[in-house]
């Protein structure tokens, strides 16, 4: 989330990973629903550089997809190691 700062990061990460919580129906509380968002902002964007794409920097809603995303893919990954 590099093009935006600190304080929208943590917005945008928050509702990020609670719309990926509420998705995978992951009881997680809004610590852990920032911590998804932002990593998942970062996995994410790392994915799609991976095949050529990237989210617009600084644009709230393309980072908050990206976020979304890499939010749904992180519990995915967590459930499927955790069994």
């Amino acid at each position: 989330m590099e093009g935006l700062g600190w304080i929208a990061a943590i917005i945008v990460g928050g509702f990020a990973g609670w719309i990926a919580s509420n998705i995978m129906k992951a009881d997680t509380g809004i610590f852990l629903n920032v911590i998804l968002g932002i990593v998942g902002a970062v996995v994410g964007n790392a994915i799609l550089g991976i095949v050529g794409m990237n989210a617009e920097a600084g644009s709230w809603i393309a980072q908050g997809l990206v976020g979304l995303l890499g939010a749904v893919i992180l519990i995915w990954l967590y459930r499927a190691v955790a069994g």
